[in-house]
Protein backbone atom coordinates (compact mmCIF):
# COMPACT_ATOMS: atom_id res chain seq x y z
CA UNK A 1 0.00 0.00 0.00
CA UNK A 2 0.95 3.66 -0.34
CA UNK A 3 2.59 5.49 2.16
CA UNK A 4 -0.37 7.88 2.60
CA UNK A 5 -2.35 4.80 3.61
CA UNK A 6 -0.06 3.97 5.86
CA UNK A 7 0.39 7.40 7.79
CA UNK A 8 -3.87 7.39 7.86
CA UNK A 9 -3.52 4.46 9.16
CA UNK A 10 -1.28 4.72 12.47
CA UNK A 11 -2.26 8.13 13.17
CA UNK A 12 -5.87 6.22 13.40
CA UNK A 13 -4.92 3.29 15.48
CA UNK A 14 -2.84 5.93 18.30
CA UNK A 15 -5.91 7.57 18.74
CA UNK A 16 -8.52 5.36 18.81
CA UNK A 17 -9.69 3.37 21.91
CA UNK A 18 -10.18 0.61 20.01
CA UNK A 19 -7.46 0.21 17.60
CA UNK A 20 -8.13 -3.00 16.88
CA UNK A 21 -11.54 -1.80 15.04
CA UNK A 22 -9.92 0.49 13.11
CA UNK A 23 -9.84 -0.09 8.98
CA UNK A 24 -8.52 1.57 6.25
CA UNK A 25 -9.01 1.14 2.38
CA UNK A 26 -7.82 2.93 -0.28
CA UNK A 27 -9.29 3.47 -3.98
CA UNK A 28 -7.72 5.30 -7.13
CA UNK A 29 -10.52 7.34 -8.92
CA UNK A 30 -9.73 9.32 -11.83
CA UNK A 31 -6.01 9.53 -10.95
CA UNK A 32 -6.25 10.30 -7.17
CA UNK A 33 -6.23 7.97 -4.60
CA UNK A 34 -9.05 8.09 -1.85
CA UNK A 35 -8.17 6.67 1.45
CA UNK A 36 -10.79 5.91 3.83
CA UNK A 37 -11.00 5.85 7.33
CA UNK A 38 -13.67 3.46 8.99
CA UNK A 39 -13.62 3.43 12.61
CA UNK A 40 -15.56 1.96 15.89
CA UNK A 41 -19.37 3.54 16.30
CA UNK A 42 -18.53 6.39 18.48
CA UNK A 43 -15.04 7.03 17.53
CA UNK A 44 -14.99 9.51 14.29
CA UNK A 45 -14.99 12.26 16.70
CA UNK A 46 -12.00 11.07 18.38
CA UNK A 47 -10.14 11.45 14.46
CA UNK A 48 -12.19 14.52 13.57
CA UNK A 49 -11.07 16.62 16.55
CA UNK A 50 -12.18 20.48 17.78
CA UNK A 51 -13.23 22.04 14.66
CA UNK A 52 -11.99 19.29 12.58
CA UNK A 53 -8.43 20.61 13.82
CA UNK A 54 -7.38 16.64 13.71
CA UNK A 55 -8.55 15.53 10.59
CA UNK A 56 -6.96 18.85 8.82
CA UNK A 57 -3.74 17.70 10.10
CA UNK A 58 -3.99 13.88 8.96
CA UNK A 59 -5.23 15.05 5.61
CA UNK A 60 -1.98 17.23 5.62
CA UNK A 61 -0.07 14.63 6.53
CA UNK A 62 -1.21 11.92 4.33
CA UNK A 63 -0.93 14.49 1.37
CA UNK A 64 2.63 15.14 2.24
CA UNK A 65 2.85 11.36 2.39
CA UNK A 66 1.62 11.19 -1.30
CA UNK A 67 3.99 14.06 -2.78
CA UNK A 68 6.85 11.69 -1.69
CA UNK A 69 5.09 9.29 -4.18
CA UNK A 70 4.24 11.62 -6.82
CA UNK A 71 0.45 10.90 -6.51
CA UNK A 72 -2.20 13.13 -4.73
CA UNK A 73 -4.42 11.82 -2.23
CA UNK A 74 -7.74 12.27 0.13
CA UNK A 75 -8.94 11.38 3.17
CA UNK A 76 -12.41 10.69 3.60
CA UNK A 77 -13.76 9.75 7.02
CA UNK A 78 -16.52 7.28 6.74
CA UNK A 79 -18.74 6.96 9.36
CA UNK A 80 -20.04 3.01 9.90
Amino acid sequence: MSRARDVVEVIARTLAARPEEVRVSQIEHRGKTIIELFMAPGELGRVIGRQGRTATAIRTLASTAAEIDGAKVSVEFVDD
